[in-house]
Parts: structure tokens; sequence; C-alpha cells
């Protein structure tokens, strides 16, 4: 069955993600507090908020990878935790910590990929080369990964979780470590990604100059909650001539956006930024 098609069982409605008073506690710590979202479907979406803020947690539930402790969400029209599986087949997943096998060649994890996904082989093959042509890596497609740059791991990863064709497309901190040629490159094929596909996408960044770049709607998380949404271009008018979504976090937070997070989200960023590196 083509994971894109229509399915009976979902609930036919215009987002693409829905989130109402969705939550997630860990013991006394609530990491998610009543989050309530709506993303439009072919939209990027960005979730802002320093380390700490929630939003790796909010991903993990929407992905099914962490089930909430109260309230509920929709991911392409299916409950995320009563259609886990359905929710499964139409996202993709692009985790901060590397997810490609550095012992493989790139065409060998995209084909572990299809077989995870059950592509069949007869289509795998002819999507491997559209993916990797489409992401720039159409001649490195035999080589190691362990000899790729960060960039093109990036590439790799995002081709991995495209592969299937998912509705909805998750990318957390997807360029943290880079450096500003390998980022660029990242946000070109993203942004050539959903011109073509129309592909929802959901990205958790701190970098304020990334969600300017790519994102139509930005939702700024603080301690579980959201404490603004809008549009850029909506949020920056709000503040005056001048303004940065730095000011725009500063002055519905109170602080900087580099602020935030213990010693365990500056040691996991490190690591990713220095395997990337």
């Amino acid at each position: 069955m083509d994971p894109r098609a229509p399915d009976p069982a979902a609930e036919p409605q215009a987002a693409a993600i829905s989130t109402r008073g969705l939550t997630r506690r860990f013991g006394p710590l609530v990491a998610v507090d009543g989050l309530d979202l709506e993303i439009a479907r072919g939209t990027i979406f960005g979730l802002l908020g320093a380390n700490g803020a929630g939003k790796s947690t909010t991903i993990k539930m929407l992905t099914t990878l962490l089930p909430p402790s109260s309230g509920a969400a929709r991911v392409a029209g299916f409950d995320v935790v009563r259609q886990a599986r359905q929710v499964r087949r139409r996202v993709g997943y692009v985790p901060q910590l590397l997810s490609a096998d550095s012992a493989l060649t790139g065409r060998e994890n995209l084909l572990l990929s299809a077989r995870l996904y059950g592509i069949p082989r007869g289509d795998a093959g002819r999507l491997i080369e559209e993916s990797l042509r489409f992401m720039g890596l159409g001649d490195e497609g035999g080589v190691l990964v362990r000899k790729y740059s960060g960039g093109m791991i990036r590439r790799l990863e995002i081709a991995q979780a495209l592969l299937h064709g998912p509705d909805v497309l998750f990318l957390d901190e997807p360029t943290i470590g880079l450096d500003p040629l390998a980022r660029q490159a990242v946000w070109d094929r993203l942004l050539d990604m959903r011109a073509r596909t129309g592909t929802t996408v959901l990205l958790t960044t701190h970098d304020m100059e990334e969600a300017e770049a790519l994102c139509q709607t930005v939702a700024i998380m603080h301690r579980g909650r959201i404490a603004v949404e809008g549009a850029p271009a909506a949020l920056l008018a709000e503040i005056g001539p001048g303004a940065s979504l730095s000011d725009v976090f500063a002055r519905h937070i109170g602080g900087s956006l580099d602020e935030g997070g213990g010693y365990r989200d500056v040691a996991r960023t490190r690591r990713t930024a220095k395997r990337l590196g």
C-alpha cells in the first residue's frame, strides 16, 4: 500500500499536526505542559527555544517514540497513541544524534532504510538514486559515510527520512554543528523539497537565522509551554524596525535564546557538533 494514499482510518482535517493539552512529565518535572498546536499542511513550522525548553520531548511524542502523560495529538490525521503504527508509516524523523551508519556507504544506508520502510525491491533502487541526486549526493553514493562531511551526513539523513514519501518530516536541530556553507546547503535542499513535494516540516532550532530563512510560522517554547506563535514577519513587526527574532524571544521570555538547559543538554549538543564537525 502506498503510504501517501488516503487511509479511511485517518480523521479528515486541514492540519498536518494538531495537539490539545499535550503534556509529558518525568516524575515531578513537567517537560511539556499543556501544548496546543495547529500546524497547516505543506508548511515549515519552527519550534524555537533554549536547551531544556521541551522541543525534543515534543517531537518524540509526535513521532510515537514517547507516550504523552496526558492530552492528545494527531499527526497526518492519526492519533499518536491509538493509531501509532499509522503515524509511523507517514512520518520521517531526523534526530539530533547521528542516525547514519558510518561503516556503510550512503547508498547502503538508504537501502537499509528502504527495507525498514517496506519499500518494494522493484522501487527501492530507483528511489535511492533519485534521493541521492536530489540531496546533492549523486556522486558520493558509493562512498563510506565515515568519509562524508557533516553537511553531507545531514543531507543523507534527510534523504533516509524522506525515502518512503512521508506526509510530515520532523527535524530536531537539523544544522547543529555545521559550518555556514554546509548549513546553507541543507536549507536549500529543504526549501526545494517543500516546493516539490508539499511535505509538512516541523523543525526545532535555537538558530534565529535558520527560523527566519525556512519557516512560515514559528512558536517560541519556554519551560514546556508556547510563549508566542506567528509568522516571523508579523512577530518582528510587533517589535519595530530593525528587530530580529532574538528581540522577539527576549520580549516574550525575558532572556536570551542561549540561556536554559543543564549540563546534560550542553554535553549532548557539543557531542553532536563534534561528530558532525
